[in-house]
């Protein structure tokens, strides 16, 4: 999809117009940030602080004067130094408090082109909406803000533009990403999402190959087949290639795909099973990063893998205690058809180093799953996880996320879990030690990567799909998370080639 709001940079606010200011500083001691905007602080502070404007995260407070709209929005009691992320967080509040506005000005503090872009990234994520499925009730949703001036001493630096375009193009492809977890099961499925994505991607120049059920079979892909096997909707493996000439550096980014997760024949609980359409957030993450990724003609080759599938019920469902044969020949013994996702990532995993081996060798390989609950035990909602045959790769990754304003945190492979996953009558078990999940499932995939090509495990099962309230610029439903931060983590690597 593309974005529909306009972006500008400006000296100045528009007569009338909207404006948004930032509020620091713990209570003894308040700042009200006015940027560029050229507004005399000393008279609104005093007035927002009586109706109860505060630097708390989030907190958006509405003052309405004689000649305009001012918008007071949190920065945190750090009067000194506000960073990037708050200042991502703050304009995608500020713009979801102000849905329904037409003009809008946004004159948060800033002094450098990364703090800029911050503010439009946030801006334009804060602006989504998923309304595609409401009819009667979408007259009731106040509309997205059509223009979103930023107010900025840069305003005529050639890098501040840059900034700019790349934000929106960060927020188109997470857009995208969003729409396809929100899209439900009845509407998306292995076809559907291959469909879709091979659009977009022919209107990029970008080579598509999409597996069938038949040739997944056919060619060895036990994993994606066995796991798709129970659903009248079949599976698919997507492939899409991006291969500018020049490049000197190769990724292969793979992401889970489960269209729908019932669990199989071990059943989820029936409270919170909706939120399993989400299950393919990995996949929808790889896809719009690749988009992205040559959209900013980015000087690195990538292919995105998107193994897809439902897992489902019926005669044909894979049976616990079931043997499959991943692609390339090892077997799993499959004790929980609810350990799905490194089922299908194995397959998809082993035919990226393939192809990549082909192709002269992979320089990273990275894997992006809502992979086990533990990881939201373990981390919360917030932070995703990140395991590694590579510390120096999982080290670039962290930086990249961290100039991203995305929340990943690093966790261990412990070499006394592999055991449990030792199986007496196949290669090796679909599960293992239940305490550690999430680090047993991350030493299952680790089976099916060579030791000497760097590899990263993504586990975003808990900041994927948010069910609680819409904070920042996160709404409730799909997030896209990971996107930002495998993009910059890109975009590092293209600058170094």
């Amino acid at each position: 999809m593309s974005i529909k709001t306009k972006v500008t940079l400006a000296a100045k606010a528009a007569t009338r117009e909207t404006i948004v200011l930032g509020i620091s500083g713990g209570k003894s001691k308040p700042v009200l940030h006015a940027g560029q905007s050229g507004v005399d602080t000393s008279k609104l502070l005093p007035l927002f602080l009586s109706i109860g404007a505060s630097a708390k995260p989030d907190q958006v407070t509405k003052l309405a004067q004689s000649d305009r709209i001012y918008v007071a929005v949190g920065l945190g009691e750090d009067a000194k130094k506000v960073s990037a992320e708050v200042l991502r967080r703050a304009a995608g509040a500020a713009v979801r408090e102000l849905a329904g506005t037409s003009n809008l000005a946004i004159a948060l503090p800033h002094d450098s082109v990364d703090e800029l872009a911050a503010i439009a990234e946030g801006a334009l994520l804060g602006n989504y909406q998923f309304s595609e499925f409401r009819s009667n009730s979408k007259s009731d949703l106040k509309n997205p803000i059509s223009a979103i001036a930023i107010l900025s001493k840069l305003e005529k630096d050639s890098s501040a533009k840059k900034a700019i375009t790349r934000a929106l193009i960060i927020a188109e492809q997470s857009y995208f990403v969003r729409d396809l977890i929100n899209t439900p099961p009845s509407h998306l499925t292995p076809d559907s999402f291959s469909t879709r994505s091979k659009k977009i991607a022919a209107s990029l120049g970008l080579k598509v190959e999409i597996l069938s059920a038949a040739a997944l079979k056919a060619k060895g892909f036990g994993g994606i087949s066995a796991v798709g096997q129970g659903s009248a909707n079949s599976p698919r493996l997507l492939h899409i290639s991006y291969a500018p000439a020049r490049a000197k550096k190769r990724f292969a980014l793979v992401g889970k795909g489960i269209t729908f997760d019932s669990g199989g024949l071990a059943l989820k609980p029936a409270a919170g099973m909706e939120a399993m359409k989400s299950d393919m957030s990995g996949a929808a993450a790889v896809v719009g990063t690749i988009f992205a990724a040559a959209q900013l003609k980015l000087n690195v080759a990538i292919d995105a893998w998107a193994p897809l599938a439902e897992n489902m019920i019926s005669e044909n469902a894979t049976r616990p205690s079931d043997i499959i044969t991943i692609y390339g020949g090892k077997t799993v013994e499959v004790l929980n058809p609810d350990a799905e996702g490194r089922l299908v990532l194995a397959d998809a995993m082993m035919r990226a180093e393939e192809v990549g081996a082909k192709a002269g060798g992979l320089d990273g390989l990275i894997d992006v799953a809502t992979l086990t609950g533990a990881q939201v035990v373990a981390l919360g909602t917030r932070t995703s996880a990140v395991m590694t045959n590579n510390v120096d790769f999982s080290g670039q990754f962290l930086s990249a996320a961290n100039k991203a304003g995305e929340a990943f945190w690093p966790m261990p492979l412990p070499e006394e879990l592999r055991a449990s996953l030792d199986s007496p009558v196949a290669d090796i078990a679909n599960i293992g030690e239940r305490m550690g999940g999430m680090l047993v499932a991350g030493l299952f995939l680790r089976e099916f990567v060579s030791p000497n090509t760097p590899w990263l495990h993504l586990d975003i099962a808990g900041p994927a799909y948010n069910e609680g309230s819409a904070h920042g610029y996160t709404p409730v439903g799909g997030t896209a998370v990971a996107l930002r931060s495998l993009v910059t983590l890109l975009e590092l690597a293209s600058s170094q080639a």
